[in-house]
């Protein structure tokens, strides 16, 4: 695990009861580590500042919100409005445009319908047969969607009570104490291993190693032998599997 990472959480946890203040200054490393989360998947000429900023303003909005008594970590309350922030400030770069989302939706639909009809995995041909696009066109659009693949699993989604959860957190939530929270984190938590289980075999290494081991992409590329691009494309791809296979289990 990132060591700045690692050490921010041996903080979080010795820090129970804490101010406002205390709250946005001990938690300034998660921002600085989710935004270099995306913005390795940016092109260098966008300004990581400007994205910092906007990170920064979500943690703040997270430590004047935080209501511990509902028992869950400020480190999973903190992390979705960090990453929501940083989400709605590339939209409003246009990184993520509505033709992309409608892509990416457009892409997800046709999973859910070919893995119905199919009873399996569609494969990637067969993927862009029923989209009515060769092989090279349909792996253009994985690359056109990558980066709305690395935040899609991070939006929210919300509990009984209307409060917002991500799916990756509670992966590594381990504190949740409110009965409910834990039986809803239990149901999503094996329903993503299951999803994340049935992937075929490189995609879920692409997605282990990249949010379970924190590898990059390229470092990915360089265990499985094959280029950053192609990683990009089973990235991609292994998320659109995901969310489908998440929301046919909802």
């Amino acid at each position: 695990m990132n060591c700045m990472l690692k050490a921010y959480e041996q903080e979080a946890q010795r820090s129970v009861a804490q101010t406002r203040d205390e709250l946005i200054v001990n938690h300034l490393p998660l921002v600085k580590f989710l935004v270099g989360r995306i913005a390795s998947q940016l092109p260098p000429h966008l300004d990581q500042e400007d994205l910092m900023s906007a990170a920064i303003i979500g943690l703040i909005t997270a430590a004047e919100r935080f209501d511990p008594t509902r028992g869950v970590q400020f480190k999973t309350f903190a992390e979705q409005r960090i990453r929501g922030t940083i989400i709605d400030e590339l939209r409003s770069q246009d990184w993520l445009t509505r033709s992309l989302r409608d892509k990416f939706k457009k892409l997800e639909k046709e999973f859910v319908l070919l893995e119905h009809q199919l009873g399996r995995n569609p494969t990637s041909e067969e993927v862009a047969t029923a989209l009515k696009m060769s092989v090279d066109e349909y792996y253009q659009m994985l690359e056109e969607i990558h980066l709305l693949s690395f935040v899609s699993l991070d939006e929210s989604w919300e509990d009984d009570d209307g409060s917002p959860f991500g799916l990756l957190d509670i992966l590594a939530d381990t504190s949740i104490e409110n009965p409910q929270s834990q039986l809803m984190a239990r149901q999503m938590l094996d329903s993503l291993t299951e999803s994340i289980e049935s992937l075929p075999e490189k995609e879920r290494l692409v997605i282990t190693l990249y949010y379970y081991e924190e590898l990059n992409l390229k470092e990915i590329g360089a265990v499985l032998e094959l280029s950053e691009s192609r990683i990009s494309q089973l990235h991609s791809q292994a998320i659109v599997r995901l969310r489908a296979k998440m929301k046919n289990m909802r």
